[in-house]
């Protein structure tokens, strides 16, 4: 595996700045880290421990080990193609069918915004409890709240990488010390005679499934929880190195993660009964965590600022990825050329920013207005699961891509992953995103996935309509060949 740059370069046309480089290895880091933690270990930690019982951490363990197998194709790929389309570029560039790229490109821009604006939701909620301000589920207060705090997220966004690198320095780190809290309160609790770890070993299904199942639809759970990294490919144009940075950095960010999330599993399933961890009645699994290991300490009145700042995090670096996409598909032709357009000042795609924070309003609005709805609390779970549905789909076709791509060498060198990986990262992301993979509960994110596609193919044929008719040109993604952003830090994209 190599890990080589060349000198940069610059070309194109320099009356459109291109974006701002100034992501190191740091803000890299933290930026993946960020973004894998978001709030999924907070949410998922009893569920899973819902399926399989004492055993919570193997789900943990085997999703990290999928996200890993798949991280070395995208590491591949990013280094090889250091542009912002990430997943969509790489498609096109493996099939050349720009019917399949746009609906990969859909689906990965469904996912952030979809993630972005269930975040915005619960930012409200958690500020709600925080604050003690009685807001009801659903109500008009609350969705003022989400809005206005997806509003500062775009002005965030629009501001500049660096400022939103930044902003998610910090609530990294603080999302960060609420799980290095619960694992430390752990190790106390063990030191203090509290915790039975013979519970970790003990394996318990609730609907008598067989452990293989069990074990298979909890992974499904767990992998929600670890995906991430694959955003942030699409910073790639605003790295100040790709080539270099992303393999060292991509793997360490998920094996920071995974690490956490195993030991915060054990800690949880070691410190409380499987039975409490997963009643409803009761407070969240984190927080009956802390409260077994450490009486004294307060955690449920820190657990809300604490979920604010994860939630914040992950709606700002979901939006960072969904308006480099629309920009990098833009530069590709197949998008209008307006969501392209860089702001001269601030170095950001401004088009796309506004168009991605308009979509997440409607979201938003659906979302907590359903929120206070005992069907719209389901309908928010099963879109959570629905969004790792698709991407386990989107990761299914990357590997393959990257099989294909193989026989297409470029100039530059690049990290190059062992082949037998990207067979075993498309199999088993394929087997996880089959219906037999989920419960009966789960099938429904099948329906769910199926009506965003549409959507997809409805939004395609008007976009080729349009084009063919109003602009009487031939809807298509420009010729790799052709494209001087191939080379790594091109300065400008190919217009």
């Amino acid at each position: 595996m190599s890990r080589t740059t060349e000198a940069p370069e610059q070309s194109g046309d320099p009356a459109e700045p291109g974006l701002k480089r100034v992501m190191g290895r740091k803000l890299l880091l933290l930026f993946i880290v960020g973004d894998i933690l978001g709030t999924g270990v907070y949410a998922l930690t009893g569920q899973v421990a819902g399926e399989v019982g004492g055993a919570a951490w193997a789900p943990f363990l085997i999703a990290f080990v999928v996200a890993t197998i798949t991280a070395f194709s995208y590491l591949e790929l990013v280094t090889k193609y250091p542009q912002a389309a990430g997943a969509a570029l790489y498609t096109h560039k493996a099939f050349g069918i720009h019917l399949v790229t746009f609906v990969v490109a859909f689906m990965v821009m469904s996912s952030g915004i979809t993630s972005a604006s269930t975040a915005s939701n619960a930012f409200a909620g958690f500020l709600n409890d925080g604050f003690g301000l009685g807001m009801a589920d659903g109500s008009t207060p609350l969705l003022l709240i989400a809005l206005g705090f997806m509003t500062l997220v775009a002005l965030v966004n629009f501001r500049g990488v660096g400022e939103s690198v930044k902003a998610n320095v910090v609530l990294t780190l603080v999302e960060l010390s609420g799980l290095l809290l619960v694992i430390f309160v752990g190790l106390w609790g063990v030191t203090q005679g509290r915790a039975d770890f013979s519970r970790v070993v003990v394996f318990e299904s609730g609907d008598d499934k067989s452990v293989f199942l069990a074990v298979t639809a909890a992974t499904t759970l767990a992998f929600f929880a670890m995906v991430g990294f694959e955003d942030s490919v699409n910073m790639a144009e605003e790295c100040k190195d790709p080539v270099k940075d992303f393999p060292r950095v991509m793997l360490t960010g998920l094996s920071v993660t995974g690490l956490i999330y195993v030991a915060v599993a054990i800690t949880a399933v070691a410190l409380v009964p499987v039975g409490d961890l997963t009643d409803p009645t009761k407070a969240s699994a984190l927080t009956q965590v802390v409260a077994a290991g450490a009486p004294n300490l307060p955690f449920d009145v820190i657990f809300p600022f604490i979920g604010m700042f994860a939630v914040a995090n992950s709606a700002l670096i979901n939006m960072l990825m969904a308006s480099r996409l629309l920009y990098g598909l833009a530069n590709q032709g197949v998008l209008p050329r307006a969501f392209g357009r860089v702001h001269r000042t601030r170095q950001t795609p401004w088009v796309s920013i506004v168009v991605t924070t308009l979509i997440s309003y409607g979201l938003i609005t659906y979302v907590v207005r359903q929120s206070g709805t005992e069907a719209g609390s389901d309908a928010i779970a099963l879109l959570g699961g629905t969004t790792s549905l698709l991407l386990l789909v989107v990761f299914t076709v990357v590997n393959v891509a990257l099989l294909v791509l193989r026989r297409r060498p470029v100039e530059h060198q690049h990290f190059r992953t062992w082949t037998p990986l990207a067979v075993v990262g498309a199999l088993t992301c394929a087997f996880l995103a089959g219906p037999w993979a989920r419960s009966a509960e789960q099938q429904e994110q099948y329906l769910i996935a199926g009506a965003l596609v549409a959507v997809g193919l409805v939004l395609s044929f008007f976009t080729w309509l349009y084009r063919r008719t109003a602009k009487h040109e031939k809807i298509h993604f420009e010729h790799v060949e052709d494209l001087d952003t191939d080379k790594p830090q091109a300065g400008y994209p190919k217009r």
